[in-house]
């Protein structure tokens, strides 16, 4: 989960946390509605602001956890998520994307799914903008282009490609704008929830986004 921790995010962000948390509730419910269940869960949470406003927090992630031993650790963590910065209208929420792409995700277990749900309501600061890259905390292994962070989400003609094509779904919860509009177009397994600055997650998005991973297991 890359959830947008900025300031814009202050009147909606306490909603998309409530959702967070019951996520995996909320998805087991789900699969067991439909006779199936899930033999391991893990979840990262990636919070994202602006490199070039807030240079020390501008990202906060954990590491994968695993369900139900990590319970305590995602809460805590996705509690004490805070709006703040920000600095203009585009945020760091490709840095973000591609961290959640480069994450170390499962390799073993049969009818795996590799599920990123992005939560923002700006747009993103182009790959490679020197006002992001020169910040010190930038992280080194994001891709500068566009087209880099494709090759490595992966597609057909792809060599790079760090997801493994049949698993991977991206869910972006973001504004009509740029580059949210391209990635919904261009990517494979993309789908694609417009939302408007200072609206919330409505509770039937979050259940469309449940019930698109469950149908998709």
């Amino acid at each position: 989960m890359c959830i947008d921790a900025t300031m814009s995010m202050k009147r909606t962000l306490d909603r998309v946390k409530d959702s967070a948390l019951s996520f995996h509730t909320r998805l087991a419910a789900a699969m067991e509605e439909k006779g199936r269940s899930i033999s391991q869960l893990r979840l990262k949470v990636i919070g994202f602001r602006d490199f070039g406003d807030r240079a020390d927090d501008a990202i906060e992630q954990t590491d994968f956890l695993t369900f139900p031993d990590g319970a305590v650790e995602f809460e805590r963590f996705v509690r004490d998520l805070t709006a703040r910065g920000g600095g203009d209208i585009p945020e760091s929420g490709l840095e973000a994307l591609a961290l959640a792409v480069q994450a170390p995700w499962e390799q073993g277990l049969d009818r795996r799914r590799h599920v990123i749900v992005l939560f923002t309501d700006a747009p993103a600061h182009p790959l490679g903008s020197p006002s992001q890259v020169s910040v010190r905390t930038y992280p080194q292994s994001v891709p500068h282009s566009m087209e880099e962070l494709f090759s490595q989400w992966g597609h057909a003609q792809s060599s790079d490609a760090l997801m493994e094509n049949s698993a991977k779904r991206l869910l972006l919860f973001a504004p009509e704008d740029q580059p949210w509009e391209d990635i919904a177009d261009q990517w494979n397994h993309t789908l694609f929830f417009p939302s408007e600055a200072g609206e919330g997650l409505e509770e039937w998005e979050m259940d469309e986004i449940i019930n698109t991973i469950a149908n998709s297991l």
